[in-house]
């Protein structure tokens, strides 16, 4: 699966230029040098992305010293009626935080970062106001947050370069909670939860971070990998699917660990200096280019699940094939021979 992405990636990073469904932004952790960018100042939901910033917070509470990682946490009746994607938990339970970081990052439950939310704010309200505060401080000058999940609401909004400031932040001031962003899956009780990032499963030395989705933002994902000690971070927004985003994110990795050479030293641009985008758009929604059931792309969705099984049938036909072949050769082998 890793070679049939890498190859994947060779054959889109030659496209790379190309006109894409939104926002992308591959630069260096370490030093926030801009490898390659495409509107990154745009506006944009960013869908369960915005977990991240839940998590930053939670990180910097446990730095204080206002609450440790085995601190348990209540579900309240408001995270309770949080829709899916949700660990559902009743009202009264509680996790402790450290399960509850797991739950947010690895399974992006809506509830659980309602959760945390109450928990440290401690108010839904007074939370969102310190994601805002924390935003300002941070850079993030086209970000404003409603809620601390993603869920849909239009004043939600972020964009590329608002994002990777607070990627880098995340994984330069708090490098002690890495693991969380790499967990491919854990387990809560008797139930395996895993990610949605593919790149954990397939794409060499990928280690975080998040993706998200809503129907009106598209597939989004602040994706990372480390090779050789060095450190790229992609994001990529408003893709139609989630693989179209694991394709987009692991090329982008695959084209900045390929393309690295002795001009990359005179390249100033990094994420803070270049000048804010003139024309940038407020955020727009993208919800009639997913393909998606839940987004009312019924007939592309079928289409996608009828050439899927087409694949398979034809897969399925050329191993029996294969199969058959082998067996033919084996009984021919197995002929005695006439003595010369």
């Amino acid at each position: 699966m890793r070679l049939l992405l890498s190859t994947i990636c060779l054959l889109a990073s030659a496209l790379l230029s190309a006109a894409g469904a939104g926002p992308t932004l591959l630069f260096e952790s370490d030093s926030g040098k801009v490898l390659y960018s495409e509107n990154i100042d745009d506006q944009w939901h960013p869908a369960s992305l915005t977990k991240m910033m839940t998590a930053y917070i939670a990180f910097q509470e446990i730095k204080a010293g206002n609450v440790t990682l085995e601190t348990e946490i209540p579900c309240t009746e408001l995270a309770f009626k949080e829709p899916p994607s949700k660990v559902g938990l009743p009202v009264g339970a509680k996790l402790k935080l450290d399960t509850a970081l797991k739950a947010l990052i690895v399974k992006s439950a809506n509830d659980v970062a309602m959760m945390i939310a109450e928990a440290l704010g401690p108010t839904h309200d007074r939370f969102v106001t310190r994601m805002n505060a924390t935003a300002a401080k941070l850079g993030m000058t086209r970000t404003h947050f409603t809620n601390p999940n993603g869920l849909p609401d239009k004043a939600q909004v972020t964009t590329a370069r608002d994002l990777a400031k607070l990627a880098r932040a995340i994984t330069t001031q708090f490098p002690e909670y890495a693991h969380y962003w790499s967990m491919p899956a854990f387990q809560l009780g008797k139930l395996r939860l895993a990610s949605h990032n593919g790149l954990l499963q397939t794409f060499e030395g990928a280690d975080g971070l998040k993706t998200g989705f809503i129907c009106d933002s598209g597939f989004n994902v602040v994706a990372s990998a480390t090779r050789d000690g060095r450190k790229l971070m992609a994001v990529v927004l408003g893709e139609p699917s989630g693989a179209d985003r694991t394709v987009r994110a692991a090329s982008l990795l695959e084209h900045g660990f390929r393309q690295w050479s002795w001009k990359q030293l005179f390249n100033s641009d990094t994420i803070d200096n270049v000048p804010l985008d003139s024309s940038a758009r407020d955020v727009l929604s993208v919800r009639h280019t997913v393909t998606s059931w839940s987004c009312g792309d019924r007939k592309t969705a079928a289409r996608l699940r009828a050439a899927k099984q087409r694949v398979k049938r034809r897969e399925a036909k050329k191993a029996e094939k294969k199969d058959g072949k082998a067996a033919a050769n084996k009984k021919t082998a197995a002929k005695p021979t006439a003595a010369n």
